[in-house]
């Protein structure tokens, strides 16, 4: 609304202009009215306040001040706040109690800054998983299960793979009709005496899963001196070499456009995917070495002489290159759930050896 004094202002600068020469609706339009504003307000020869008052609109159903501190107190109990209204509301009218809805509930809790956690105790928090590095093979080992369809609707096999984040190589796999701990300790064991892991070696890494946590896991992993790592519930973000390893396998050309017909078969395909993955899949994370390369320490002296031969086509024609050859050096360290330190150093790391 415009208070009568501007209005005034606004009519006597019209007024001017027209007497100027100005047309009425240019001078409105420049300041910001329209003719017929401007005719409303001069309607019965003189100029009149705006007859539209403000209005403060309180519903008739608002709680009072008194009701309000009296829900806050109630959902405050100790036998409530653990409890969403959803909950309470149900238990006061048990009691034959009612002070407003369920929706009135949640609203003001949520005015007032309660919804999520009202108990004296600290909200419970999960924390991102340690950070862990690895600087050579067998330190830090990262594993999942994946589901691998049948034949059968609803029926499915079960592929346990575990990968060094270090040099990416698949160091254990097998396909199993079921999920099970005792499988994967299995696994584990298997993986220990080929790679002669010793006690304190190595981190193993995994969400939350049961196969993960279950008894037989983790007496097996405690008996051979592995340190487990575990993810934060439902944040897959926290296991990302497995998750990354998982779309690889499933959207390879090769994979099969039907289901596995036994676990006879998915063993055959997957035996021949770890294969190339290992043996013939150039890395790109690992500077397009091989995983195998890199875990059996191969990577230096190939990236070494690729360097030089890089080193030498410069020599030979340095107007081809505007800037240093491409850098081939060796990636140094890997994280699992690194923090911002870590990847600095790591990026730092890498400038200074380009």
């Amino acid at each position: 609304m415009i208070p009568l004094a501007q209005r005034q202002q606004i009519v006597q600068w019209v007024e001017q202009a027209n007497t100027a020469g100005a047309r009425a609706h240019k001078a409105c339009e420049l300041l910001g009215i329209t003719p017929r504003t401007l005719q409303r307000w001069q309607q019965r020869g003189e100029l009149l306040d705006d007859a539209r008052r403000t209005r403060c609109h309180v519903p008739v159903n608002k709680l009072s001040d008194q009701e309000r501190e009296q829900l806050l107190a109630t959902a405050n109990f100790a036998e409530f706040a653990h409890l969403p209204p959803s909950q309470i509301v149900p238990q006061l009218a048990d009691r034959g109690e009612y002070i407003a809805s369920e929706s009135t509930f949640y609203r003001v809790l949520r005015e007032a800054e309660q919804l999520k956690h009202r108990q004296a105790s600290r909200a419970a928090s999960v924390h991102k998983p340690r950070p862990l590095e690895a600087t050579a093979p067998n330190q830090v080992y990262s594993w999942d299960i994946t589901y691998l369809k049948t034949a059968v609707r609803g029926i499915f096999l079960y592929l346990y793979l575990f990968m060094d984040i270090y040099s990416r190589k698949i160091v254990g796999w097998q396909v199993y009709e079921d999920e099970s701990s005792e499988w994967a300790a299995d696994i584990v064991r298997d993986i220990t005496q080929r790679e002669a892991i010793a006690p304190e070696q190595i981190t193993l890494h995994s969400d939350n899963g049961g196969p993960m946590k279950g008894a037989s896991m983790l007496a097996t992993l405690q008996a051979l001196g592995i340190m487990p790592s575990f993810s934060r519930p439902a944040v897959s973000n926290d296991n990302p070499y497995s998750e990354s390893l998982f779309k690889t396998l499933k959207y390879r050309p090769e994979y099969p456009a039907r289901p596995f017909a036994d676990v006879t078969a998915a063993r055959q395909w997957v035996l021949g995917f770890v294969d190339w993955y290992n043996f013939k899949h150039r890395h790109s994370a690992i500077q397009f070495v091989t995983p195998a390369q890199r875990h059996a320490g191969l990577d230096t002296a190939i990236l070494a002489k690729r360097q030089a031969l890089y080193q030498a086509a410069k020599a030979r024609h340095p107007e081809r290159w505007s800037q240093e050859t491409r850098n081939w050096q060796p990636i140094p360290v890997v994280y699992l759930n690194p923090n911002k330190t870590d990847r600095n150093e790591t990026h730092n790391t890498l400038e200074k050896a380009a």
